[in-house]
């Protein structure tokens, strides 16, 4: 599984031009799901993106986490991040999962943030979807759930 993370102090997704998640400051998450991924890799990620220390503590060190902070995540699942854009002009997308594998992955994700006590917002699975934000920092990073 691949997270690009966004700080963010604020995000919203609309589908179809209603609001369907919105959040205030914390991070915005893409969320891609490979083949072969696993609960393991979602539970990975999990514990990744909430105590990853990413947010400045009083010094203005970066030193504290989601959870650190009570922040919000929006998490929105896009195929995209598995592209492999090597050859051609055209990326490839095969070693995206399929919606039927990718979905309940996406969806245990989410779970496992808001059972750490997070709030999290989602985008609608397979929808088109329009992603407002404002990055802070800017601070863009992204995870790996092999590496």
């Amino acid at each position: 599984m691949r997270a690009l993370l966004q700080r963010v102090s604020q995000a919203s997704v609309s589908v179809e031009g209603s609001v369907v998640g919105n959040i205030g400051p914390g991070l915005l998450v893409f969320l891609g799901v490979g083949q072969g991924d696993t609960e393991t890799d979602a539970c990975h990620l999990v514990d990744k993106v909430s105590n990853l220390r990413i947010f400045a503590d009083r010094v203005g060190k970066l030193n504290l986490s989601l959870l650190d902070i009570e922040g919000e995540a929006l998490v929105v699942s896009q195929f995209t991040l598995l592209a492999d854009t090597r050859k051609g002009r055209r990326p490839n997308f095969i070693q995206a999962a399929p919606p039927e594998i990718a979905q309940p992955l996406v969806d245990s994700f989410v779970l496992g943030l808001r059972e750490a006590g997070l709030k999290v917002e989602t985008g609608q699975f397979q929808a088109h979807m329009m992603v407002k934000l404002c990055n802070d920092g800017p601070v863009t990073l992204m995870l790996d759930s092999k590496e």
